[in-house]
C-alpha cells in the first residue's frame, strides 16, 4: 500500500499561500503576524511582507520588535491548540478522518468566539500599557 504524504512547506510554497489566500482577505490597515518556522523566515517571504505590510507585520526578521511568541496576541498557541488536544484526544483516535472528525467537533462557534474575546482582550492590555511587558495571572 502506498502512502501518499502532503508536501513539505517551503519559502516558495508558504509565498503562494500568502499571496493567493492569505493576504487577499486582510483588511486594510492590519497587522500580520507569524511565527518563525523556517518557511516563513525565506528572503522571498520577508521582502513580500516587508513590501505588503510595511513595518506591520511581526515574526523572525521583522522590522516590528514584537515577540512573534506573545502571549497576549497569540491565543492560538496560549488557549486553542491546548484546547483541541484535551478534546481530540480524551479518546483513542482510529485514523486520518476520526482524528478530523474529533477537531471539528471540538472546536466550536462557542470557542472560537471565546479565542477572539482572548485576543480582544490581550490587544487591549498591550494598547493600553504600550506594549509593555505584564504578568496577568
Amino acid at each position: 500500500m502506498t502512502q501518499h504524504h502532503a508536501p513539505t512547506v517551503t519559502s516558495n510554497i508558504y509565498l503562494d499561500m500568502l499571496q493567493l489566500y492569505a493576504v487577499p482577505q486582510c483588511p486594510e490597515g492590519v497587522v500580520f503576524q507569524q511565527d518563525g518556522a523556517p518557511p516563513h523566515y525565506g528572503n522571498i517571504v520577508r521582502e513580500f511582507l516587508d513590501t505588503t505590510f510595511p513595518q506591520r507585520w511581526i515574526g523572525r526578521g521583522a522590522v516590528m520588535a514584537w515577540p512573534p511568541r506573545s502571549p497576549d496576541i497569540t491565543p492560538l498557541d496560549f488557549f486553542l491548540w491546548g484546547y483541541v488536544k484535551q478534546h481530540v484526544y480524551s479518546e483513542r483516535i482510529n485514523d486520518i478522518n476520526h482524528l478530523k472528525q474529533r477537531i471539528t467537533h471540538s472546536v466550536t462557534p462557542d470557542v472560537l468566539t471565546r479565542v477572539w474575546e482572548e485576543l480582544d482582550c490581550g490587544l487591549d492590555v498591550c494598547r493600553a500599557t504600550n506594549g509593555v511587558h505584564i504578568e496577568m495571572r
